[in-house]
């Protein structure tokens, strides 16, 4: 493997759902020498890649489907701190989630929508159909929390949409 080939993936290895502007960004190489390596890892089967939300994310191949998935969108502090308030505080209502994250109740449900969509929260309905938010899967959830930091691009772009959301809220 070639030196730059094998800095590819150690650091896919050390970053699990690395999309690949940050694998450029990260590594400072040229988007055309990622790709030529990438191609070759993959075809060696050293990594595999999941097309999710817009972005081509990265991993080694013993991540399943589920924790693929669950580790794309985990790379959203939002998404995170979403899951980390469930982890503490138990199954919750929708308004006090969005309320103590500090984020609009919209805001919240887009990223809802994609928690849901990879089984990491559930959505309960109550007998008056008042909704709460629960872990789907709470020991898988933990266990990949411990895996995943998002970057500092991803922290910027969601922590500039709670500022807008901060600034339309008033």
């Amino acid at each position: 493997m070639t030196a730059q080939r094998e800095r590819i993936h150690q650091y896919v290895v050390g970053h699990p759902g690395v999309h690949f502007n940050e694998l450029a960004r990260e590594l400072d190489l040229a988007t055309g020498q990622v790709q030529y390596h990438l191609k070759k890892l993959r075809r060696a089967d050293e990594v595999v890649s999941e097309s999710l939300y817009g972005r081509t994310h990265y991993y080694t191949p013993e991540y399943d489907d589920w924790e693929r998935d669950a580790v794309a969108v985990l790379r959203r502090e939002t998404a995170r701190d979403v899951l980390l308030y469930l982890i503490e505080e138990g199954p919750s209502a929708p308004d006090p989630v969005a309320s103590d994250l500090g984020i609009a109740r919209s805001t919240l449900e887009w990223h809802l929508d994609h928690l849901v969509e990879q089984n990491l929260v559930e959505k309960r309905r109550d007998d008056r159909r008042h909704v709460t938010l629960a872990l789907s899967r709470p020991a898988e959830t933990v266990e990949l929390l411990r895996l995943i930091e998002p970057t500092v691009p991803e922290r910027l772009v969601d922590r500039f949409t709670r500022l807008v959301d901060s600034l339309v809220s008033e």
